[in-house]
Order: structure tokens, then sequence, then C-alpha cells
């Protein structure tokens, strides 16, 4: 039998099987460098999200909002992660690199990134620059691309306008904007709110000042009227994200999956799901897991050669070592250890 090793760095999984704790962004480089003071930080929280605590009955579904001054170039950076719901960020002053979907972009003083629950990102590439950045996160209610959205009833657009700014979040592709004026003056209102008002009154500045971003967003959104792409919000497209984190993820490879836990993961029964991932890969859901499996553990042979072969085997999922070995042979023609000294003589 093997044990879990330890000492593999991994990314949060895409989804989540039912049943299953969520995993959150992790913030333990910013929790860090607050206790450190090498960050001015005032936020809003709940959850696994810092800042001041909020209540039960304040705001749900807000899962954080907040600023950061950074007054200097930091030696720390983000972890890739995914939040819990929609994340709209803005940089007020100074620059910063960001990175989405494994594509890095340099920010300057007004620019907006809008990232999905299932976009892997991290401010900072890797580390974070002198600059203002203000956040909020939203839950919509979806952890899939496929998904409905519902906002919380503290959302007052009207329903056409709420159904509009919906289906651009979800359909246009583009990760950064130009912020708009508007959007600019509610992050800094209520950043003020945040930092400085009292209790009930921060609420009440920071739900006015919430519907003001998010009608600025729409506005913005509108003016630019961005190529929308039906298919982000497709079956389709969720499937593919899976397949896609299957190969980019130990975090997802070294579960136990079956077929009906993949197909369930991404909401739809067996039938369809080997149908879709046929069509995007060619082969069937079993055996594209165990091929990237396979590739997974090629890249650790060649990069990691203090790594056991056996902690690699169960870092990709595999539960039995000869098995492993058996099944690597006759993939790459040659045994785990072969295929590390040739790579390593080459």
């Amino acid at each position: 039998m093997l044990h879990k090793p330890s000492g593999v760095n991994r990314q949060p999984p895409l989804y989540r099987r039912a049943g299953q704790p969520r995993r959150v962004d992790a913030h333990r480089p910013l929790l860090t460098s607050i206790r450190a003071g090498k960050i001015d930080f005032h936020a809003l929280g709940r959850g696994h999200y810092p800042g001041r605590r909020l209540a039960p009955g304040q705001l749900p579904g807000l899962l954080s909002l907040g600023f950061w001054d950074a007054r200097g170039d930091q030696d720390w950076g983000m972890d890739f992660h995914r939040n819990e719901g929609v994340e709209i960020c803005l940089l007020e002053t100074g620059s910063m690199r960001f990175a989405v979907d494994h594509a890095t972009h340099p920010l300057g003083p007004g620019d907006l990134t809008i990232t999905r629950p299932w976009q892997i990102h991290r401010q900072g590439d890797p580390h974070i620059s002198a600059g203002r950045l203000h956040w909020a996160t939203i839950a919509v209610g979806a952890q899939r691309p496929d998904q409905p959205w519902h906002w919380p009833g503290w959302v007052l657009l009207a329903p056409e306008d709420r159904a509009e700014l919906t289906r651009r979040l979800r359909l246009t592709e583009s990760p950064v904007w130009r912020a708009s004026p508007e959007v600019v003056r509610s992050f800094q209102r209520m950043a003020a709110a945040v930092a400085g008002e009292t209790a009930d009154r921060r609420i009440s500045r920071v739900a006015v000042g919430l519907n003001e971003l998010l009608l600025g967003v729409l506005d913005m959104l509108r003016a630019e009227n961005r190529a929308e792409r039906p298919r982000l919000a497709s079956p389709e497209h969720s499937v593919e994200l899976f397949l896609a984190d299957l190969r980019q993820n130990l975090n997802s490879l070294e579960k136990d999956w079956k077929l009906a836990t993949m197909a369930a993961t991404c909401g739809m029964g067996t039938t369809r799901f080997s149908r879709l991932c046929r069509r995007l890969t060619n082969d069937s859901p079993v055996r594209y897991l165990h091929l990237a499996r396979l590739e997974a553990a090629a890249r650790l042979l060649r990069t990691n050669p203090a790594r056991s072969v056996t902690d690699i085997a169960f870092d990709c999922g595999f539960q039995s070592s000869q098995y492993f070995a058996n099944q690597f042979r006759r993939r790459f023609g040659q045994t785990p250890t072969e295929y590390r000294k040739r790579a390593d003589n080459g």
C-alpha cells in the first residue's frame, strides 16, 4: 500500500464532487505580508477570506471586499487559486502582472480584471509590485461555466439589466478591461467605507457601492461590446475545462475517479459526458485519465529527480507501484527508472 507523500506543489481542484468541502483560494502569502507590515490592508470577508468578519445576515453572498496598498515592490505574490464567486479587481495605482488561464497580462493604473469561479489566476507573476488594488468577490451560485448564475438579493439591478450583466460576464472571454470613471469612483467610495465608517454605516455604504459597481461594470461592458462566445457557457466547455484540469493538476489526478463521478462532477450523465469527451479528445474518459496520469508521471520523473518513483506514482493517482511500472513501460517502452536515467543523460 502506498502512503501519501508531502511536498508536491498543488493547485485547487477545478470542480468539486458532491459532499466534498470547498477548497478556496490560499491567502497564506497575503496574510504573512500583512503580519509583517509589508502592505496596508483593509477588507471585509467571510469564510476563509481574510478581513473584518461579515455577520451571517450582512450582505449574504459577498465573500470579500477591500483593498491593499503596497508601498513598494514586494517579495511575495498570490498563489494560483480559484475563487468561490465572480471577482472584480481594480488596480487604481502602480503596476502589476496578472496571470489567468496560464496567460500573463501587464496591468497599469485603471485596469480592471474580471475572473469567474472556474478560472485559475493570481495577482503578481510572481511578485506583487507597488500599487493600490481593490477587489470585490461575489458568490453567484455557479462553479461550472454551464451553470446558471443567481445573484444575491441585495443586487438591485432591474431584471433586464441583471440578465444582461450575467450574459456578458459569462460569454465575454476577455479578463482585462479599462475601468470607467464610474467604476473607479465606486471602488474608492467602498474603500473609504471599509477603512473608516462605523459598522452599520459601513454595510449601508458598501451595499450602495456594490450596486453602483455592478451597474458601472454593465455600462463598461456595453460600451466596449466585445464579442460574446456562447460556447463559454456550454456543457462542452465545462467538460473541456475538467479534462484540461486533469492534465495540469495533480490534485485532480490523484483522486479515485470513476466514469460516473467524472460525469457527475461535470453535471451530466455518463453517456453525454462520454460523448463530449470523445468529441474533444477522440478518446474515452477513462483512457484519457489513464494517459494523463502516465504523462504527468513522466513529467515528474524528468523534473523531480530526487523524488521516488513510488511517490510519483501516488501523486498521479496510481494505487500500486507495480501496476504503475507495468503501465508506464507499456506506454513509454521502458521502466520509470530507465526513463529517468535517459532523461538525466539527455
